[in-house]
């Protein structure tokens, strides 16, 4: 290559420009228009960027590096009781975001950093079983920790939660910072879109990176890495630390926003939730983990809404279990998905060749 035509820049075509600039102006008017719906799908918007921010971070130890994770949803936990205690009346500290945030995510990749070291030498069902069984250890410890000392309250959980603001800590007391303080869905909203942009950013920076590589190698032989001299320990160890502050984040934002958090939102459900996300949309890949998240956070609240008109019509009145029927159909078309779109409804070029090519040596 000349100097030249290394100096060249790339012309991004006007048409990805005016894309782009047409998908930020939907993103930017969608709370009002769901607004004129019902609150209730702006909230259901929130928490489909949260769960976005958990299958990326997922997608990261799962997809890029390929180590099965089923007790990610200890790091969700990890961040929000971090808020939760240092932002609530719970021990009378009321510190501000730029504390309590970094607290909870540096908490959450120390937490995966933890989880990951005694299992560097586990593959597949051994290291998904380890895992399991750590979030249900998380779970059970924050359940169990409000006797001698009371420090999560236990089962009751920690209410009166400080919102999202920004604040200056002084003698104990959190002072607003030119009045700026997120509260309602539509708020949180942009601060949750634009934290879910700075991770997606983040995560395709660390896949073009030498680290992203390392991840790959690993993920398809560990031995052939360990023989190109990648220091298979330090980058599986740092695969945990990362998918886990990811979890951090939005285990904060999740706290800020509800105003109460409880053992209960942190069940083993919720792990295979988004893990299904991640494996749905096509794992090691970004926009297919965003697309698995969006469509399992929010397809779910679209049956519910259908399901009680449906069966008003269909049985005269007679309303059944709303949440099973809404399950049941649920679960049907995850495995109909699952049995003709085997790598997710987008998977990465990489996954497509592999397909493609084991479909044509079994021709």
């Amino acid at each position: 290559m000349t100097g030249a035509a290394a100096g060249r820049r790339v012309q991004v075509p006007s048409k990805v420009w005016l894309g782009a600039a047409l998908f930020a102006l939907i993103l930017a008017v969608l709370p009002f228009v769901l607004g004129m719906v019902g609150q209730g799908w702006v909230r259901t918007l929130n928490f489909a960027l949260l769960y976005v921010m958990l299958a990326l971070g997922l997608n990261i130890v799962v997809g890029f590096a390929g180590l099965l994770d089923l007790g990610y949803i200890a790091f969700y936990a990890v961040g929000a009781y971090a808020w939760a205690l240092l932002a609530s009346p719970h021990f009378g500290l009321h510190l501000p975001f730029w504390v309590v945030l970094p607290a909870g995510v540096l908490l959450a990749a120390i937490a995966g950093a933890l989880l990951g070291a005694p299992t560097l030498k586990l593959r597949g069902d051994y290291l998904a079983i380890v895992t399991l069984g750590f979030g249900e250890i998380v779970r059970i410890f924050i359940n169990n920790l409000d006797a001698p000392v009371n420090i999560t309250n236990g089962p009751q959980g920690i209410n009166r939660i400080d919102t999202f603001k920004v604040g200056s800590f002084a003698f104990g007391r959190t002072q607003e910072l030119f009045g700026i303080r997120i509260t309602g869905p539509e708020k949180y909203y942009y601060l949750l879109l634009l934290l879910t942009v700075l991770i997606v950013v983040m995560c395709v920076r660390l896949q073009n990176s030498r680290i992203g590589r390392a991840w790959e190698a690993v993920r398809e032989d560990e031995v052939a890495a360990k023989a190109m001299g990648i220091n298979t320990r330090n980058v599986k160890l740092l695969a945990f630390a990362m998918g886990a502050s990811f979890g951090g984040v939005a285990g904060a934002l999740f706290a800020s926003m509800q105003g109460f958090v409880s053992p209960e939102s942190f069940s083993l459900t919720e792990s295979i939730l988004v893990l299904c996300m991640v494996v749905l949309g096509g794992m090691g890949h970004i926009p297919g983990a965003i697309l698995g998240a969006l469509i399992l956070s929010v397809f779910p609240e679209m049956l519910r809404a259908l399901v009680i008109p449906l069966q008003q019509t269909l049985f005269g009145g007679v309303v059944l279990d709303p949440d099973g029927i809404r399950m049941l159909m649920f679960g049907f078309a995850l495995i109909l998905i699952m049995i003709f779109r085997p790598a997710g409804l987008w998977p990465s070029a990489v996954r497509r060749r592999e397909l493609n090519t084991r479909k044509g040596g079994q021709a």
